[in-house]
């Protein structure tokens, strides 16, 4: 089953920070890991995670740094910042309480 991409789009910046929380990554990493972690439901592509990642960067909640791989190519890697954690944690209660709500009013049998 697809995922409306608007869904998507309203909690792209959660994601980033929660799949961030574990641990740096750089962009292409992202959007596999959530492929991944989805189970091949949620597809991001670059279009979406790049200008949400420069948003993020820009709010002070993630840092970027340029490194060298292995194989010779530049990479970005994102990390949180403190302001960054703090604002993936207070994201995830705020996303659990809403999401909660919206199955309480799902389950119940007058709607």
């Amino acid at each position: 089953m697809n995922v409306n991409r608007e869904l998507l789009k309203g909690s792209i910046s959660l994601l980033i920070l929660r799949l961030l929380k574990k641990r740096e990554m750089y962009g292409y990493e992202i959007i596999q890991e959530a492929h991944r972690l989805s189970r091949n439901t949620f597809e991001f592509n670059e279009g979406t995670l790049y200008p949400a990642l420069h948003q993020l960067e820009l709010k002070g909640f993630l840092k970027a740094e340029w490194r060298t791989a292995e194989n010779g190519r530049e990479r970005k890697y994102y990390s949180l910042t403190a302001r960054g954690i703090k604002q993936a944690d207070q994201a995830h209660a705020e996303w659990k309480l809403f999401t909660g709500t919206i199955d309480t009013i799902l389950a119940s049998e007058s709607a």
